[in-house]
């Protein structure tokens, strides 16, 4: 609907596929302000508000002797970015538009242009937002010295990928349990608040607690992450594979949903929401 059929190249379609998912993009980050100075701003200060939740909190209940030597900010700061990092990407992802979605009318749109355009919005307003707090911070606090910048930032995009794989799913249950989603969405938020391990690291934990948190991939990444960033943590009790894979695995089973769920599509899916 809405469209010409055409007969085109493999480039051309490549090409014309890469304009809708930036137009997508695009529409993606105007929802939440229509202002994109404003959007960017209100990203941050939740954000900093996050670290100084963290800060208030680790300083109060005497947990700063438990973090790694070195800068105790930029400690905080590594777990609270990849974690609102994971959770804006899931909610984004998880929001985007689904086969009922009026926008699915329009012939050049589907539900793969809607995930990836949910995804990268996410992505471009995280990465811009940590960007900003780290040159503030850098410039009129404290140098900032992060041990292998490489490898830090692939625990980003893994955290990243994390929580597309987590929307993807979240997505494709939608159609078919709203309400359900919409509390599992929630709770995953909630439980990832304390069990990605954003005040601790896996090293210091006794085997019982550690037993607790290494089902969540998010806890894995963070450590990893902690650990390319601080020269004086050594990870030993986590693993980038594990969250790669858990990742991929859900990826895949999200997109096979997503797939039933568009051959079983029904105009009254959209106004149980």
């Amino acid at each position: 609907m809405f469209e010409v059929k055409v007969n085109r190249t493999r480039l051309e379609a490549a090409a014309s596929l890469l304009s809708v998912v930036y137009h997508a993009t695009v529409h993606d980050l105007r929802k939440s302000h229509p202002n994109a100075i404003i959007g960017l701003l209100i990203n941050i200060m939740q954000s900093l508000m996050l670290v100084a939740v963290f800060y208030v909190m680790m300083s109060v209940l005497g947990l700063r002797k438990s973090a790694i030597r070195g800068d105790f900010l930029l400690y905080i700061m590594s777990g609270v970015f990849i974690f609102m990092t994971n959770i804006k990407a899931m909610r984004s992802v998880a929001s985007a538009a689904g086969p009922a979605s009026s926008m699915m009318l329009h012939g050049p749109m589907n539900t793969l242009v809607s995930i990836i355009a949910g995804a990268l919005g996410a992505l471009y307003l995280q990465i811009l937002s940590i960007f900003v707090v780290l040159t503030v911070y850098g410039l009129a606090v404290n140098p900032i010295e992060v041990h292998d910048p490489t490898g830090t930032f692939m625990m980003l995009l893994l955290g990243w990928f994390n929580g597309v794989s987590v929307g993807i799913i979240f997505m494709a249950l939608k159609p078919w349990f709203p309400q359900f989603t919409k509390v599992a969405n929630t709770l995953y938020m909630r439980v990832n608040m304390f069990a990605s391990g954003k005040m601790f690291l896996a090293n210091t934990l006794p085997f019982f607690m550690l037993a607790l948190f290494s089902w969540n991939p998010l806890f894995h990444i963070i450590d990893q992450a902690r650990g390319f960033a601080f020269i004086n943590y050594f990870p030993h009790y986590t693993n980038w594979e594990y969250p790669l894979i858990v990742s991929v695995v859900l990826t895949f089973l999200g997109l096979m949903g997503d797939s039933y769920s568009r051959r079983h599509v029904s105009a009254s899916w959209d106004a149980r929401r």
